[in-house]
C-alpha cells in the first residue's frame, strides 16, 4: 500500500551539485531527506555551514536536512526503511556521472532509482534510462523527472512545475505525491523516451541561441531559431520512439524556451561567450559548472547521422564546438538552407 501524500518519506539524493541540493531542501521540508556527495570535505563544510557554497552560495540548507559523504550510509536511508515509509533515491548528477553511480548502487538492494540528468552519455549515445537500464537491468524500477527548473529559483521557493516519466505507475504516483505541493507542481506520463529527448536537446538549442543572441541578431531571429529548434528536437524524438505530444509540454517546449531564454542557462552563457570568439575550454573553465549541451551536441550529431535525421542546428552548434566554425559561419549555414515546407 503506497503511503499518503500527508506521509512523511525517506529520499536520498545522490548528488550535491546545484540542482540536486534544491531539490534536497524542497523536499526536505516534508520529508526525512539525506543528500549525499562525494567531495568529502566539501559536504563537512555544508554540515558546518548549512550551505552548499560551491553550487548553491547564498542559500541556508534547511536544519532537517542532512548531509553526508558516506554513500553506504545515505543508501541505507532508503534500503532500511520499511514499504510504508515509501523510500525514493533520487541520482542528481550529470549524465557523464550516471553510469559510475549506478556500478556502485547496483549491488545494493535499492527500491528504485530516479534521474534528473538531461544528455546523450557521451560515449555510447545511450539516453539516460537506457543507461540505467544496461547497468541494474530491469527489475529496479525507474523514472526520469524532468522539465523547466532553474536550481536557484527552487531553492527560493518560487513557483515551478515537473514532469514525472516512467513506466511504472507505481513509481510515478510515489514521486509525484513525494514531490507535488506547495509552489511545486508535478505531473506524470509514460513517454520516458520524449522527456529525455526533450530535456537533451534544449541544451544544444540554447547554445545556438546565445550565440544568435550574442552576435545581436535580433528577437526575430531568436524565436526563429526556438521554434526550428524544437521541430528538429521532436523529428528526432519521434525517430527514437517518443510520443510528438511529448513536446509540446513542459519537458519539450517549456524546458527549450527557459534554457534558451533564461539568464541563469549556463548552456546560452556558452553560446554568448562563443559569440564572442572565446575558446571552448576557456568557456567551460569559466563556468565551473557542466554544461550538458557540450558533449550532447557530438553525441546527437553522431546519431542523428546514424538515424538519417535532419539535425541543421545541431550540426552547426556540433560544428563551432567541435570542428572550428566561427560563429558567423554557423548563423550564414542555416540562412544559406534550401527553403522547406514547414512541417515537414
Amino acid at each position: 500500500m503506497q503511503a499518503s501524500s500527508n506521509t512523511p518519506r525517506r529520499i536520498t539524493v545522490l548528488g550535491a551539485g546545484a540542482w540536486g541540493t534544491a531539490l534536497a531542501m524542497l523536499l526536505a521540508a516534508r520529508h526525512d531527506v539525506l543528500l549525499w556527495g562525494r567531495d568529502r570535505p566539501a559536504m563537512q563544510a555544508m554540515a558546518e555551514t548549512h550551505e552548499n557554497s560551491g553550487y548553491l552560495p547564498g542559500f541556508t540548507l534547511p536544519p532537517a536536512l542532512r548531509v553526508s559523504a558516506d554513500l553506504e550510509a545515505a543508501l541505507a536511508h532508503v534500503t532500511g526503511a520499511s514499504p510504508a515509509a515509501a523510500p525514493l533515491l533520487i541520482a542528481a548528477c550529470p549524465v557523464a556521472g550516471l553510469r559510475p553511480l549506478l556500478g556502485q548502487l547496483k549491488v545494493y538492494p535499492i527500491p528504485n532509482i530516479i534521474w534528473l540528468c538531461k544528455g546523450f552519455e557521451g560515449d555510447s549515445g545511450l539516453l539516460p534510462h537506457e543507461v540505467v537500464r544496461a547497468v541494474l537491468g530491469t527489475q529496479v524500477p525507474g523514472a526520469v523527472l524532468s522539465g523547466p527548473s532553474f536550481a536557484q529559483e527552487v531553492a527560493r521557493g518560487l513557483p515551478c512545475a515537473l514532469t514525472v516519466a516512467s513506466e511504472s505507475e507505481a513509481l510515478r504516483e510515489r514521486v509525484v505525491a513525494s514531490v507535488h505541493g506547495g509552489n511545486m507542481r508535478v505531473y506524470s506520463c509514460d513517454d520516458l523516451i520524449g522527456v529525455e529527448v526533450g530535456g537533451a536537446l534544449k541544451n544544444v538549442l540554447a547554445i545556438a541561441t546565445g550565440v544568435a543572441d550574442g552576435l545581436g541578431l535580433g528577437l526575430n531571429a531568436r524565436a526563429a531559431l526556438i521554434t526550428r529548434g524544437l521541430a528538429e528536437i521532436t523529428r528526432l524524438g519521434v525517430a527514437l520512439g517518443g510520443k510528438a505530444s511529448t513536446f509540446t509540454g513542459l519537458t519539450g517546449m517549456g524546458d527549450l524556451i527557459l534554457t534558451c531564454t533564461g539568464d541563469l542557462s549556463r548552456n546560452r552563457r556558452v553560446g554568448l561567450a562563443l559569440a564572442q570568439g572565446k575558446a571552448l575550454d576557456v568557456i567551460v573553465a569559466e563556468l565551473g559548472h557542466v554544461a550538458e549541451g557540450v558533449p550532447c551536441a557530438k553525441a546527437v550529431r553522431e546519431l542523428a547521422r546514424r538515424r538519417g535525421v535532419d539535425m541543421p542546428i545541431t550540426d552547426a552548434v556540433a560544428g563551432v564546438l567541435f570542428d572550428g566554425d566561427s560563429a558567423q559561419a554557423m548563423v550564414a549555414q542555416l540562412l544559406a538552407r534550401d527553403p522547406r515546407d514547414e512541417m515537414a
